[in-house]
């Protein structure tokens, strides 16, 4: 099941993009997973939003706002192609948020972190890619 975690300097999003920025992440993440499009898998998708206070974000160079998205996926879930695709279109969706242009990319970084098989846990039990998988593959079937 997938997670992600937005974390941004406090008042670096327009108020629509804080909003929406969460559930536009885990459609971007579940999109690219190629997980279906189901409430269950949904409500699976996790979405944080850490804002740092005041001051607490800076670089050696400026104090302009710098956005990390860390997205982290059962491993083997994702393709090369997929976590390219995954890194620009978050990238694009956390600009839109911010309501930066395109030029400002550079300010998002992605950092995809694969969960190791057997290493994932939920409702109690240990979930493994080949049971996402065997679900994903119901769940379509239900649609």
């Amino acid at each position: 099941m997938p997670m992600i975690r937005l974390t941004v300097p406090s008042g670096a999003l327009t108020e629509e993009g804080r909003g929406n920025v969460q559930r536009d992440l885990a459609a971007v993440l579940l999109r690219w997973e190629g997980a279906p499009d189901t409430a269950f898998f949904r409500a699976q998708a996790w979405s944080h939003l850490v804002e740092l206070p005041e001051g607490a974000q800076a670089t050696a160079e400026d104090d302009a706002p710098r956005f990390l998205v860390d997205v982290t996926v059962p491993e083997g879930a994702l393709s090369e192609r997929r976590k390219a695709g995954l890194v620009e279109d978050a990238t694009r969706t956390v600009l839109a948020a911010a309501g930066l242009p395109a030029d400002e990319a550079l300010r998002v970084w992605v950092l995809v972190h694969e969960q190791p098989d057997g290493t994932w846990g939920a409702g109690g039990s240990v979930i493994r890619y080949a049971d996402l998988v065997g679900l994903a593959k119901g769940q379509r079937a239900d649609a």
